[in-house]
């Protein structure tokens, strides 16, 4: 009954945005649970876009990207982090809750299955391709997914000078992600302020 209620109770962000959709906990589950087994390497990230954003409408493309970025420069594991935050958005505390229990448990017992497989299997070279199309697989759905959410992003100087500037800092300088943060959200603050009128406004 109280699924029901959910799903006909749209919380704050649904009045934000009327097209938004208000799952139940039974569902938050679901597809966390699915995530977390069939998800690996990057993969979760892409597959967390899909579920919240493409098939069922819990979160705007915006408050994605927003998760994802806050995911990125917190402490902890990223898409643990941006499960949290999915659940948080979708249906507050419990929702939270759900969604990370989704997405550990099913990685906890894989890792707890495929380390056993890894030790008996380590020794045939068939097992290291097989892991190295994994983790290719991993990259491809991280780029893929990095790019399409950069085509929904706010296009202007200032958001291409500072993705550059970081690009550059962490993929070419390797340079630590912490002092790169540290400088990159004040940056990023102050560019969001001087281009965005509503904000300087109120």
């Amino acid at each position: 009954m109280s699924d029901i209620k959910a799903q006909t109770q749209p919380d704050s962000s649904s009045h934000e945005n009327p097209q938004l959709v208000t799952p139940s906990l039974w569902q938050l589950m679901i597809a966390f649970l699915k995530i977390g087994v069939t998800s690996f390497g990057g993969a979760s990230r892409p597959m967390m876009h899909r579920e919240s954003v493409e098939a069922n409408k819990w979160l705007s493309d915006r408050d994605f990207i927003a998760g994802f970025a806050l995911a990125q420069v917190l402490p902890g594991a990223n898409p643990v982090n941006l499960a949290l935050y999915v659940g948080l958005r979708a249906r507050g505390v419990p929702g939270a809750a759900i969604a990370v229990l989704g997405m550990v448990l099913p990685a906890f017992c894989v890792i707890l299955l495929m380390g056993y497989a890894y030790r008996e299997l380590i020794v045939y070279p068939a097992t290291h391709f097989v892991l190295a199309g994994v983790a290719g697989a991993g990259v491809a759905a991280t780029i893929a997914t990095g790019v399409k959410m950069a085509t929904k992003l706010d296009r202007n100087w200032m958001t291409l000078i500072i993705a550059l500037a970081v690009f550059f800092a962490v993929g070419v300088l390797h340079i630590s992600m912490t002092p790169v943060v540290i400088i990159a959200i004040p940056a990023s603050l102050a560019a969001a302020w001087f281009t965005d009128k509503d904000l300087r406004h109120g």
